[in-house]
């Protein structure tokens, strides 16, 4: 049985309503063809203009397709466009959920 699949992405922007706004876009323009499960952008309270994008997958091979979407690159290259610097990416294997 395949785990659940976490892809987290550190990235540094001074504009962060534009990147919030592609990730709008892509999520309209992939809606039903997108694999995330979810999603959430948070701000690191500790460093201003530092932020953390969380995407849950029910596998690592769904996040691999989700990765071969047109669409998937076309955000990415937009998202570089917007941030200081190439994001760092953790891809990380749920091994427990708790509420």
């Amino acid at each position: 049985m395949a785990k659940k699949f976490v892809q987290m992405i550190e990235f540094e922007t001074d504009d962060i309503d534009t990147s919030i706004k592609n990730a709008q876009e892509y999520l309209k323009a992939t809606e039903g063809k997108h694999a995330g499960l979810r999603g959430i952008t948070c701000a690191d309270r500790d460093k201003p203009g530092r932020y953390f994008t969380i995407v849950e997958f029910a596998s690592y091979e769904d996040a691999m397709k989700n990765s071969e979407l047109p669409e998937t690159a076309a955000m990415a290259e937009k998202q570089m466009k917007n941030s200081k610097a190439a994001p760092t990416f953790y891809n990380l294997d749920v091994l427990f959920e708790g509420e």
